[in-house]
């Protein structure tokens, strides 16, 4: 089969009883446009919330997640359908590279940094295999990596929360659209089932906006002056190895995503993956690159994508190719994007407090699926010290490095759950 060629599936029409539409598959184009469509309204809401959080341009993330997952399915032969969107792993630590003065291009230093990386790992995981990253990286660590990069973002959701920039109250209605948000994302969580309760923070995003807008705290001056059709906007990476340290456990992030990504296709298909592990961390490593390079920010393949999956059954990547395609359209609309670079402090506050808590309750969902053993003295002293190191921000600086808490609680828990584990089987315990 060539690159651009899929299978008919059946007529077309319908889903064979008792089948899935295989990767290597497609249904007419009508339904795979269809089914493309879903696939960008899955993105959407997570996608578009990185950006907004962290003053980078939407149109641009937009543009390069849709680049980014038509390189991911270049790269794995079609064999792996998954979109890139933003991921929530770099929000931390691109806070802080951006610092007070909301330096852009450090940051996207960061993220270049973080795509090359990956991008080593996959060719090393294409040669030598995954067993050595499931050892260095065992649901103890990685769950307890995640944990930290939620939660130590909770002081930046009470500052969106109360409209605090730099200390100063600058939004006075904050709070009470703040709670509007969170309580919409509640509501709608819990009456909806499907599709729309997996875009529940997006959907309560929206309410939040629409309330904000109505008790005018929404500034519409950008919104007017932003044209309908333009390229989006460009921004160069400056690199400084300080920086790019605040990264490291992004990539850590970014392994088990994939990994996980890969083994839950496999899983759903009943197609072994195993030898696409080191193309698919390639791929995430080449489109984050990218994205960093260009004023983009970083990708991981994406769970709600999994969900639309699992809901229609079809898996053809054909569909994925419609949804890339559709992303780098809808990224040449600076219109689209000043309009939700005007989301209010307030706003964002209610969706930060949901958004970063559930970060860091995903990396509680990886030690149960993992079924780590915190029974086990020496992985609940590493957790315990690793989480406590990384929320209370413990940082230090030599020189012109600081590692910040994030890297810190990083470091304790890869070296220490190795370093302590190594002592402990030498001693025969």
């Amino acid at each position: 089969m060539s690159l651009l060629s899929w299978k008919l599936h059946g007529n077309g029409k319908t889903i064979t009883p008792g089948a899935v539409v295989s990767t290597d598959e497609r249904l007419s184009w009508p339904r795979t446009i269809g089914v493309g469509l879903q696939h960008i309204a899955a993105m959407f809401g997570a996608t578009f919330l990185v950006p907004i959080l962290t003053g980078f341009p939407a149109t641009t993330t937009l543009l390069f997640s849709g680049i980014g997952t038509l390189l991911f399915l270049v790269i794995t032969g079609n064999k792996v359908p998954s979109y890139l969107g933003s991921s929530f792993a770099f929000l931390g630590p691109i806070a802080a590279a951006m610092g007070a003065q909301k330096n852009m291009g450090a940051a996207l230093g960061g993220i270049v940094f973080t795509g090359v990386v990956l991008a080593i790992i996959g060719f090393i995981v294409k040669s030598a295999g995954i067993g050595w990253v499931n050892w260095m990286l065992p649901p103890v660590v990685t769950g307890t990596i995640v944990m930290v990069i939620g939660l130590n973002l909770a002081g930046a959701a009470k500052n969106n929360f109360q409209g605090v920039i730099g200390g100063q109250v600058v939004q006075p209605h904050a709070a009470r659209l703040g709670i509007i948000t969170l309580v919409a994302i509640g509501l709608i969580t819990a009456l909806s089932k499907g599709f729309l309760g997996r875009i529940s923070i997006f959907l309560g995003l929206v309410v939040g906006y629409v309330v904000a807008a109505i008790m005018g705290d929404v500034h519409t001056e950008g919104i007017t002056a932003a044209k309908w059709i333009a390229a989006p906007t460009f921004t160069s990476p400056s690199f400084s190895m300080s920086t790019m340290i605040l990264f490291l456990p992004v990539v850590l992030v970014l392994i088990a995503e994939n990994v996980g990504h890969v083994k839950a296709v496999s899983a759903m298909t009943g197609k072994n993956l195993d030898d696409q592990m080191g193309n698919a961390l390639l791929g995430d490593g080449i489109a984050t690159t990218l994205a960093g390079l260009g004023g983009g920010s970083g990708t991981t393949t994406y769970a709600e994508n999994i969900g639309v999956m699992a809901a229609t059954r079809v898996y053809s990547t054909a569909a994925y190719w419609i949804a890339g395609i559709g992303a780098i359209v809808l990224g040449f609309s600076p219109k689209f994007g000043a309009v939700l670079s005007a989301t209010p402090l307030g706003v964002l506050g209610g969706v930060s407090t949901a958004l970063f808590g559930m970060i860091g309750v995903l990396g509680a969902r990886i030690w149960i699926e993992g079924r780590a053993d915190f029974s086990n003295p020496i992985n609940l002293l590493v957790v315990a010290s690793s989480l406590i190191i990384g929320i209370a921000d413990y940082s230090w600086t030599k020189g012109d490095y600081t590692f910040t808490g994030i890297v810190n609680a990083t470091l304790v828990a890869v070296i220490g759950y190795r370093a302590l584990h190594a002592i402990a089987k030498s001693r025969g315990n």
